[in-house]
């Protein structure tokens, strides 16, 4: 188990260290991760990432090599470093479920520890959350607009390596179907996908050698790359080695819907009609959407996808919003909050329930501060209990997210899957305080 200890920010430590000193890092906190607006235009988020925080808080250690580092660099003193010698996360963590939607001022997660056990995980969190959810928010916009056709994640080579991993993650949560990348199907179960680049057509002596040499090695269900000289040449070419039994073929440059029209047409004249046409190159969701109308049967989208499509980061942040008036065991949780401009916060421990229509439909996220919000009757409680004294309760399986977000984002009002920039989908309302 690889510790993830200092996958942190030095100031963590050096809070640590202060409050130990003082004599108030064991008073029991609350800290929050929310998010104080959605990213401009953007109708709702979609949480990605618990289970990898969980993982990562499970590997949350200090090991013998860490701590000789913390000393030799003066990071942190003695009793800090014997504290963090024996650190054991021993709070409880509730958090909205993995592929639920969330909206401004949702608590998605809720810690509740000592300041100590709670305040390092800030920056793990923190990073965690908030690529995921990027990724996954962006991703929920391009399946919404592919309207059934399947999607695939396609962007390892336009990010971090380990970060292409947990966005293969991210995508398959919000609706992608497959990746091309293999480690996330190693770790995550996820199906992969994969043919052939330009490369591959230039290596040969002509094209025909190459979709032969293709064809013979992955079987006539495989999908040719046709753009590499004359598309309807190529596509001349695919028809007369494979049939109608060719599997698909791919466009990645040009007019995708002008070329999508002209490959059918001729897919169909040639009588490969069950031959489908799927498109890739710098797609978003906006592109995406304007290929509605055209003959196109799936997309492979790269860099858009993976970071965030114009939005990268989702603006989480975690806050004391509540801590204890002295170390005793029986104290009294006071609420706290931030004052400063443009950042303030909402003191007082959190629950939230989302307010639905007898119909069903999504109308308010309201928050309940310092005591849960009564249920009318048709609401949907978004808390689960992630973590209860330090062991992990909280863990489903992937494809648990990504049934979840499907039937929250069916829950929405229409007006939630547009693209134009708007307000959230449906208000915060805080109660009590």
């Amino acid at each position: 188990m690889h510790s993830t200890g200092l996958l942190t920010d030095h100031y963590e430590l050096t809070m640590l260290q202060a409050a130990l000193r003082s004599g108030t890092a064991s008073r029991r906190c609350v800290f929050e991760l929310f998010t104080r607006r959605l990213p401009a235009g953007r109708r709702y988020g979609v949480v990605a990432g618990t289970g990898r925080a969980l993982d990562a808080l499970e590997s949350f250690r200090f090991d013998e090599n860490q701590l000789a580092y913390l000393q030799q660099h003066k990071v942190v003193d003695e009793t800090t470093r014997e504290w963090l010698a024996s650190y054991r996360f021993s709070g409880d963590i509730w958090g909205y479920g993995e592929g639920d939607v969330y909206f401004h001022g949702s608590p998605l997660l809720v810690v509740q520890s000592t300041f100590a056990e709670a305040v390092i995980l800030e920056t793990l969190l923190l990073s965690i959350f908030n690529h995921d959810s990027a990724v996954a928010a962006a991703a929920s916009r391009m399946t919404g607009v592919a309207e059934g056709r399947p999607c695939i994640e396609m962007g390892t080579r336009r990010t971090h390596e380990w970060g292409a991993v947990a966005a293969a993650r991210a995508a398959y949560i919000a609706g992608f179907d497959t990746t091309s990348n293999l480690q996330a199907g190693v770790d995550y179960g996820l199906p992969t996908r994969g043919t052939a680049a330009h490369s591959f057509t230039l290596l040969h002596d002509t094209e025909r050698d190459a979709f032969a040499a293709q064809l013979d090695s992955l079987g006539f269900d495989t999908t040719l790359l046709v753009d590499t000289y004359d598309v309807e040449e190529a596509v001349k070419t695919a028809v007369e080695l494979a049939g109608p039994r060719l599997g698909a073929v791919r466009i990645d440059s040009g007019d995708l819907s002008l070329l999508a029209r002209q490959v059918r047409r001729q897919l169909d004249e040639l009588g490969a009609t069950q031959t489908r046409v799927i498109v890739t190159g710098d797609l978003d969701e906006f592109a995406i959407a304007a290929l509605a109308a055209a003959p196109v049967d799936g997309y492979g989208v790269g860099t858009s996808l993976v970071t965030g499509s114009g939005y990268p980061t989702s603006g989480f942040v975690y806050k004391l919003v509540a801590r204890a008036e002295s170390s005793s065991a029986d104290a009294t949780l006071l609420a706290v909050a931030k004052k400063s401009v443009n950042k303030v916060s909402v003191g007082g421990r959190k629950w939230a329930l989302r307010r639905l229509s007898a119909a069903g439909v999504a109308e308010v996220e309201v928050i309940g501060i310092g005591e849960p919000p009564v249920d009318d009757g048709d609401d949907r409680a978004l808390l689960r209990e992630l973590v209860r004294d330090g062991e992990i309760v909280g863990r489903e399986p992937l494809d648990a997210a990504r049934a979840r977000h499907e039937r929250a984002v069916t829950e929405l009002p229409d007006d939630a899957r547009k693209l134009s920039r708007g307000e959230p989908a449906i208000p915060t309302e805080f109660l009590g305080g």
